[in-house]
């Protein structure tokens, strides 16, 4: 079953039980698929985005809400960082499991030798690779972060 297609459901499947916090996200998530599928469309894509790009969005999704989660706190607004907290485990529910650190590493060396990478103006090439192959599955502060200390 395609995300697209998980998303629907999941909604409905929401919309009967009466979760308003997951209606909700799982609406911001059809908005935002919606306004790539769009954006695609003037790149001669009529078929949307692929589950990898949607996977990407997800992650950013993600990264945005944990950003708000610390600007909350920082505020002092408790509540507010829980209720994004909260938005976080539901989109997670469409992400694959995320590799640990040990599978990130080998991953990552794969394709460092692969690519023959060797200094810092490979890097981008090396995170391009990664986040195509395993989109979803990996975290790309993490990534990065080991990236960096392997070709500095």
């Amino acid at each position: 079953m395609s995300l697209r297609d998980e998303f629907k459901n999941h909604l409905k499947v929401a919309m009967r039980a009466k979760q308003q916090t997951k209606v909700n996200v799982l609406r911001l998530i059809s908005a935002a698929l919606k306004d790539r599928d769009i954006a695609a469309r003037s790149s001669g894509n009529n078929e949307g985005i692929a589950e990898n790009d949607i996977l990407q969005m997800l992650q950013t999704m993600i990264k945005q809400r944990n950003e708000s989660i610390q600007a909350y706190r920082a505020a002092g607004r408790e509540d507010m960082a829980n209720a994004e907290a909260a938005e976080i485990d539901i989109i997670q529910e469409f992400l694959p499991q995320q590799m640990d650190d040990e599978k990130l590493n080998n991953v990552i060396n794969a394709v460092i030798k692969e690519q023959g990478a060797t200094s810092m103006k490979d890097m981008g090439n090396v995170m391009s690779i990664l986040r195509g192959r395993h989109a979803g599955e990996i975290d790309s502060a993490r990534a990065a972060t080991i990236i960096k200390s392997l070709l500095a």
